[in-house]
């Protein structure tokens, strides 16, 4: 079943032309599967890494050891780095990422709930901190959301990237 706001972006980036990867942590392939589940998404999503393991956010998102080392996977930096990341490697023209802590267990001394997501594109990234209540499953399908409305505003913004932002959602 295709999301309503799925359609609503990439039908934008289908009449611009442009394309859409994904980088997903604890979205574990959900958000690339809200994409994938429009019909015609073929014409704006290129791809998706689940980068579920640090090793593989670093190895194959680029993200650097030391934004690992000093701001841990659930940050804005290792949100942007990742975002950043699959738009280079997978050649899109947007990357949006998904790393935080969906439970049942805290990480990093974040408790459950705590999620950065990201969107970059041509000029820059925009990230944005959730605070979200509920179980693993809503906490994971409530990222997706925020994400797709994410890149839609960056769409809608026509690429121009904001400093970072804070959204509590419970």
């Amino acid at each position: 079943m295709w999301m309503p706001e799925a359609h609503s972006v990439l039908e934008q980036l289908a009449r611009r032309g442009e394309t859409v990867a994904t980088a997903e942590s604890l979205t574990g392939g959900l958000l690339a599967s809200r994409l994938t589940d429009v019909p015609g998404a073929s014409r704006s999503v290129v791809g998706g890494v689940v980068a579920y393991a640090t090793r593989v956010k670093v190895s194959l998102l680029g993200v650097p050891e030391a934004v690992v080392a000093t701001h841990g996977v659930v940050s804005a930096e290792c949100a942007a780095a990742m975002a950043d990341g699959v738009r280079r490697r997978l050649d899109a023209t947007w990357g949006m990422s998904t790393t935080g802590v969906a439970g049942p267990d805290e990480q990093e001394g974040k408790p459950v709930g705590t999620v950065w997501i990201a969107v970059a594109g041509p000029d820059g990234a925009r990230t944005r901190e959730l605070t979200l209540d509920g179980d693993r499953d809503a906490v994971r399908q409530a990222t997706c959301t925020a994400a797709l409305a994410l890149l839609e505003q960056a769409v809608g913004d026509e690429g121009r990237m904001l400093p970072r932002e804070e959204t509590h959602l419970g």
